[in-house]
């Protein structure tokens, strides 16, 4: 440490008077175009774990920033239901493949694109005509879209998002980010079973387990019918020493597992009887 007072800041104004008069090595892109050599490709190089896995999440931001709308992403939801594609249709259109991976370098084995369902889109387009087109309301588009065919199909997701002009990753983050919006077509009744240690002691696990059993499906499932699911619940320290179980929000007091098996088979049996 030096003993003359102030030489630290005669020693940076000295750094910053000699760099204030070197060449600016700022480009002022776009305005000006940078240097780039004439066998530049611009590879994406994406970055993998120690497992070799992808950790790109097809979040869609960078095809969101890209200004020139050059980037193209395709992927498929957090649950592996539907197909999800970014990028400028009339250049790309929809892929067959994961052009993450390919794009990458890395060679990757063709898989079989599967397709969303197609809806029919006139009382859409009714909807979006009373809204005028203006993706400002694209809440209460969807709100009304959903209150239309009971969910968001990803036909439906697509056709709003061509129709308003909005990009397609605003309008699925939308539609995924309120509760009372569903991606997926409603069951008919919903089991839910508390898991917290005061609902296990009180036998909660024994009842979940006989649910499942008679369901066919896991915590969290839905039978294939789409008639019941089996979902977690929060008793919020409210069970009053006994389990928590609900039927479509409603609980069921004094339940056990014999009880929670017949519940099961009436909910089921009626929806066959229902089909039938």
């Amino acid at each position: 440490m030096s003993t003359v007072p102030g030489l630290g800041i005669v020693k940076g104004m000295t750094l910053t008077l000699r760099r204030f008069f070197q060449p600016k090595v700022t480009v002022q892109y776009p305005e000006q175009a940078p240097s780039i050599p004439p066998r530049h490709r611009g590879r994406l190089q994406l970055l993998y774990d120690e497992w070799g896995a992808l950790k790109c999440e097809t979040c869609f931001q960078c095809a969101m920033a890209c200004p020139i709308e050059c980037i193209d992403m395709g992927g498929t939801d957090t649950k592996d239901r539907f197909h999800v594609h970014w990028g400028p249709a009339e250049q790309y259109a929809e892929r067959r493949q994961e052009l993450a991976l390919r794009r990458s370098g890395r060679p990757v084995p063709d898989q079989e694109f599967v397709s969303f369902d197609p809806v029919d889109t006139s009382a859409l387009d009714a909807i979006l005509e009373d809204e005028e087109h203006d993706p400002a309301r694209m809440l209460s588009i969807l709100e009304r879209t959903q209150a239309h065919y009971g969910y968001l199909p990803v036909a439906a997701i697509k056709h709003i998002a061509h129709a308003t002009g909005a990009w397609y990753a605003d309008v699925y983050g939308t539609a995924s980010f309120y509760g009372h919006l569903h991606l997926e077509p409603p069951t008919r009744h919903v089991i839910g079973v508390c898991r917290c240690p005061a609902c296990s002691l009180a036998g909660s696990g024994a009842i979940r387990s006989a649910l499942e059993s008679a369901l066919g499906v896991p915590l969290g499932g839905t039978t294939p019918d789409g008639s019941v699911s089996l979902e977690p619940s929060d008793c919020h320290g409210e069970n009053g020493g006994a389990p928590w179980v609900t039927l479509d929000g409603a609980r069921q007091p004094g339940i056990t597992a014999a009880a929670a098996v017949q519940l099961a088979r009436s909910l089921t049996g009626a929806a066959t009887a229902g089909r039938a």
